[in-house]
């Protein structure tokens, strides 16, 4: 293994372990207050934690095409 996949691992490991402790800690601050949470949020938050579209939508179990769309600046209004 590289140095280069290595802390690509490590960055994804980081976000996975991240996103558990906000949800063992019960911690729902992805997105907006004044909207209902969803896999939007959630995808953007890790899209902006630097996870690709293809490992997104392994973690979130949604086809990748859809977070594409989901991560479109377009979508986001």
């Amino acid at each position: 293994m590289t140095e280069k996949e290595g802390l690509g691992i490590s960055k994804k490991l980081n976000v996975l372990i991240a996103i558990s402790l906000r949800q063992l800690l019960g911690d729902k601050e992805f997105g907006t207050k004044s909207r209902r949470h969803g896999t939007g949020d959630i995808a953007r938050y890790l899209d902006d934690m630097g996870l690709e579209a293809k490992d997104i939508a392994a973690v979130l179990g949604s086809p990748v095409q859809s977070v594409r769309t989901l991560l479109t600046p377009t979508r986001r209004k």
